[in-house]
């Protein structure tokens, strides 16, 4: 008789991430992570919107570590004082774990695993005799969205056997490189013969962990190196120096290179002109070079000279809004510019070149040296079309139509070369391994093999990861920092956006974005890899299948992010030069020309035209995708889940979220309960997008169960009523604080809100409505979200009038007669208000007053009327003209105002959001982000109405 597997007979202890985390710790170790470069996974290869390690690594071990309080029904845990001891023991062990430092530190990681080990061990004393549920083996981690490979990696790192699937092929090759080759190979040495070794090799005699195969990807990186070398350097010639740098010759590390377009003006002849965004090329102070082109008397030709004194005749030639021709000064509209490109008829000029000299690197303008000549050189990169998706690929709309065209025709000759002797270095590899005692049995990578043939098909992955390193600076995307003097790669952003001046960096240079720089990036990498548990990796679509393990997994992923990023689009960037290095290797993985974009999960602005039909793609495959999940996660293991998203749909009723909203909607559908939320701070706050802006920052990590098979329905009023208490709590809880966790950021208090409000609204098999139909995620969204602006705070009424004006009217004048109304509504009236000082009443109409507007002079313990709205925006005052310490002698003088002035703030940032009134929500956000150090300044000051009391 098979056995019942229902949930329900299965013993499930609270895990840690279910009650408590030390959630600071674990932001400030993951923003932290982002600054480290050098040995960090990242560096391997690049992929887009990877997760931090320290939050991977602390999410799972709270995941996986039974929480020590009392639960009745299961007869364990501790009373509540021994938990809290407890728990901040665990939480020191979090806090240890989540150290870059501690990454590969064998005594921390180890108090880790015995943690996982012993809740796994009392876990399974619960369910004693239950399939499953075997003390002395953990269950098998899958991550079936696995991309850049961070959890993966870290499962593997905590000692679980570990699975990672993905449907692209570039993520598939990455997570092989990182949990699958390197525990196959474990403790070898290198096989490669010693004079391979570069001068950045180690020479060593043991090796451990993956030691021996970095350092052959080392040595069989630095043959392809010289020979890549025979072979291209006569495309790579050194140049003459002119007399004012010394003469003789000199190696060029970059050129340095402008788009051009045929003037539209007719006076100019037809003549190419350039189209820089910047001509400064050296910007540190007592070092400022720029490029000028020089304009001849005929203005019918221009020159480019070097210039490092007095300001540049043009700063740029082209930006946002179109260009100028120099020979002219008439502009060049981006229509024109546009058209010219999906013409075929945009050009590049060569500015400058940076060479390497005897007194170190020194600027070449293009009128001192020969121009190179491409003439003789044909495409040589893989064809390959870019399916473009409007504002990720905007190259397409200036005519870079396929991905052969981000690259000159030099540099796909270099990719093209180095990428062939990749494959040649494998029969070298081979040839080496057996020599060394491997042996020499066929048998491959793909089936499982660890003698020479897998041995050496391992080296060309490592070595095919360098050639997608390089091909990220071997492209016409690069830009030049003048700041730092280096070539920055093209994937800054997660898009492919035109680029008007770039750096074509030269291969066989030592110099940053060589090909030596690229296996040093990688050597570093692999030497840290953990080696210390089997990793598989298999291609596989989320939505149709799931791994051949025959126990159930425990599961912690980050699913694509709705229409976030267009990962397939943009990773035929690199897939188009990994495929000819291992399409050998991996045949079922590089089968087709370019990656699968129809099954891929996101919302496809390529594939479908209509916003609901790749919203429905979305929704439908990943619901597929969880209930596979569903069906194979352990009972007794929540699911984690990253995910982050900031695109609102906005009305009257409040605020929801198409991408939550989708994602949310799939989590339903495929019978899970969100039992708890966390919003982790996972992106550094100077990254691109969020400089200047509210956006949101926050990665919310949803922790799931499986719903109870006999969960009830409940009524919409019910529901409404549950929420309304349970939201309170919560509210509390992420406004105020609570041990450990700062308070979560206005920016991201509407989508963390939507933990706990759907955690009521999951656990319920539906929410009927009036009419007897099952209330939809959109509407259980909204309503959450209301909750945010419709709270019943305990404000004053002058303050409760305020924000139903600003709500009508913002800054803006609004009649008397509806503010009367509004007033009396409010218990109030609009003369009480303007004694108030914060509104001005007059001629038929009333303003609320900026901040800015308010007296600078004012001090709260000298006034007896002081409504909450007028607190909190004499803060932003203070906070905004003369900063954080002003804000804090402020609060001094109304301690007892605190929270309600936080709360206001919160309130008011929900209410801006849904407005889409950036700047306004801007004030509150800053207020709340500062609000830490306003208490701290506070503090200072001491408490001046307690004082005052005391002094009465």
């Amino acid at each position: 008789m098979k056995e019942n597997r229902n949930m329900t007979t299965i013993k499930t202890p609270k895990k840690l991430i279910e009650v408590a985390l030390p959630l600071d710790d674990i932001n400030i170790a993951s923003a932290r992570e982002k600054s480290i470069r050098h040995g960090h996974p990242s560096t391997l290869h690049l992929w887009f919107a990877r997760r931090p390690l320290a939050a991977a690594r602390a999410i799972l071990f709270a995941q996986m570590v039974n929480d020590p309080g009392y639960e009745r029904h299961l007869g364990r845990g501790v009373n509540k004082e021994k938990a809290k001891l407890e728990r901040e023991r665990l939480f020191s062990i979090i806090r240890d774990l989540v150290k870059w430092e501690n990454t590969n530190n064998e005594d921390v990681l180890n108090r880790a695993r015995d943690e996982i080990n012993r809740s796994w061990r009392e876990t399974c004393e619960l369910n004693a005799g239950k399939p499953g549920f075997d003390p002395e083996r953990l269950p098998v981690f899958h991550d079936p969205f696995a991309g850049g490979g961070s959890l993966p990696l870290e499962a593997q790192r905590l000692g679980f056997e570990t699975y990672a699937t993905d449907l692209n092929p570039v993520p598939v090759v990455l997570n092989k490189a990182m949990i699958e080759i390197p525990p196959r190979f474990k403790d070898r040495a290198p096989v490669g013969p010693k004079e391979y070794a570069a001068k950045q090799s180690r020479i060593e005699e043991i090796w451990s962990g993956a030691q021996g195969l970095s350092e052959d990807l080392r040595r069989y990186g630095n043959w392809v190196l010289q020979q890549a070398t025979e072979r291209l350097a006569q495309h790579y010639p050194k140049i003459k120096l002119p007399h004012r740098l010394g003469g003789g010759k000199a190696t060029v590390l970059t050129w340095l290179w402008c788009r051009t377009v045929a003037s539209p003006n007719p006076a100019a002849g037809g003549v190419h002109v350039p189209l820089a965004k910047s001509f400064q090329i050296a910007s540190r102070e007592g070092r400022e070079f720029w490029i000028e082109p020089k304009v001849s008397e005929d203005r019918l030709s221009y020159e480019f000279v070097l210039k490092e004194d007095g300001p540049p005749a043009y700063p740029s030639t082209v930006g946002g809004r179109g260009g100028i021709c120099v020979l002219t000064d008439s502009p060049i509209t981006l229509n024109y510019i546009r058209a010219e490109g999906v013409a075929g008829r945009m050009g590049q000029r060569l500015m400058a070149a940076v060479v390497e000299t005897s007194n170190g690197k020194a600027f070449v303008a293009a009128s001192e040296i020969e121009e190179p000549d491409f003439s003789g050189m044909e495409q040589t990169a893989p064809d390959a079309e870019i399916l473009h998706w409007a504002g990720c690929t905007n190259v397409v709309v200036y005519g870079m139509k396929t991905f052969p065209s981000l690259f000159n025709l030099r540099q796909q000759l270099a990719l093209s070369t180095f990428s062939s002797l990749v494959v040649e270095a494998r029969e070298l590899v081979k040839r080496d391994a057996v020599a060394a005692g491997f042996p020499d049995d066929g048998v491959t990578l793909r089936d499982g093999g660890a003698g020479a043939t897998a041995y050496a098909e391992a080296i060309s992955v490592y070595l095919a990861c360098a050639i997608g390193r390089a091909a990220d600076y071997w492209n016409t995307l690069t830009s030049w920092e003048s700041g730092g003097e280096f070539v920055a790669h093209a994937f800054t952003k997660h898009a492919l956006p035109i680029v008007w001046d770039y750096g074509e960096i030269n291969p066989l240079t030592d110099g940053g974005g060589s090909w030596s720089s690229a296996l040093g990036w990688i050597a570093r990498v692999i030497d840290l890899l953990p080696a210390n548990a089997p990793g598989h990796v298999f291609q596989l679509d989320a939505a149709k299948g799931t791994i051949p393990s025959e126990v159930q997994t425990v599961v912690s992923t980050d699913p694509p992010y709705y229409d976030n990023v267009p990962y397939s689009n943009l990773s035929d960037f690199f897939y188009i030069w990994l495929r000819p290095c291992l399409r050998d290797v991996f045949p079922d993985v590089f089968a087709t020309r370019q990656t699968p974009k129809e099954d891929e999960l996101v919302a496809s602005h390529s594939l479908y035209e209509d916003i609901g039909d790749a919203m429905k793609h979305f929704t439908d495959g990943m619901t597929l995708a969880l209930r596979q999940i569903h069906a194979k996660s352990n009972d007794s293991v929540p699911v984690t889940i990253y995910y982050a998203f900031k695109q609102s749909d906005t009305g009257a009723s409040g605020t929801a979220s198409s991408g939550w909203e989708s994602f949310l909607e799939s989590v339903i559908k495929a019978e899970f309960v969100i039992t708890g939320t966390w919003p982790v701070r996972t992106e550094r706050s100077s990254r691109g997008r969020a400089i200047g802006s509210n956006a949101l920052a926050s990665s919310i990590v949803l922790v799931c169960r499986k719903r109870d098979k006999n969960a009830e329905a409940i009524s919409r009023r019910d529901f409404q009523r549950e929420l309304k208490d349970h939201l309170r709590d919560a509210l509390e809880e992420m406004i105020g604080g609570v041990e450990g966790v700062s308070p979560v950021a206005p920016v991201d208090l509407a989508q963390a809100v939507i933990g706990p409000g759907m955690a009521v609204f999951s656990k319920y098999s539906s929410v009927l409505e009036a009419d007897g139909s099952p209330m939809t995620v959109h509407t259980a969204l909204t309503l959450i979200n209301k909750m945010l602006t419709d709270g019943a705070d305990d404000f004053d009424s002058d303050t409760h009038f305020c924000l139903a004006w600003f709500d009508e009217q913002g800054w803006a004048d609004g009649d008397f007669g509806q503010a009367d109304v509004l007033a009396r509504a409010k218990g109030t009236s609009v003369q009480a208000v303007a004694a108030a000082g914060v509104v001005r009443s007059g001629g038929g109409n009333v303003r609320l007053f900026k901040p800015a507007e308010y007296a600078a002079d004012w001090r709260p313990e000298n006034d007896n009327n002081t409504p909450v709205w007028e607190a909190l925006h004499q803060m932003i005052r203070a906070l905004q003209s003369s900063g954080e310490t002003a804000a804090g002698e402020l609060l001094a003088g109304m301690p007892a105002r605190a929270d309600q002035i936080r709360n206001l703030a919160y309130r008011l940032y929900t209410l801006c959001e849904r407005k889409k009134w950036a700047d306004e929500a801007r004030a509150y956000n800053e207020l709340v982000t500062a609000w830490s150090a306003i208490e701290q300044a506070a503090g200072e000051f001491g408490v001046v109405n307690t004082q005052r009391e005391l002094d009465i």
